[in-house]
């Protein structure tokens, strides 16, 4: 759960504007092979992303500012809730692989 009080201290690369970070989502999007509806980056308060049933992608406009490793790592799990809606094993296996792989 993201609260204000336990943001990430702010990211050594500059913030990334968003179509770059819509090209990551496509990106991985691609390499885990799910489909999504559609990608919002838009001020969120108590998390950092969200994935619904339908495929829309949310994420929080303080993402861009954070390091690229983490933006990689809530990417990679809204990416895996459209294939596996719980945090089952498989979910935390799949997780796991991808966030080795560079």
């Amino acid at each position: 759960m993201k609260e204000k009080n336990n943001q990430l201290p702010p990211s050594l690369e500059s913030s990334i504007p968003k179509e770059i970070f819509k090209a990551e989502v496509r990106s991985w999007a691609e390499k885990i092979g799910v489909a999504f509806n559609s990608i919002t980056i838009r001020p969120m308060t108590k998390k950092w992303a969200s994935c619904s049933s339908k495929g829309n992608l949310t994420f929080d406009t303080d993402l861009l500012e954070q390091p690229a490793a983490f933006r990689r790592k809530t990417i990679i799990h809204e990416l895996l809730h459209l294939r596996y809606p719980t945090h089952n094993k498989m979910f935390k296996a799949m997780e796991k692989t991808y966030l080795e792989e560079r």
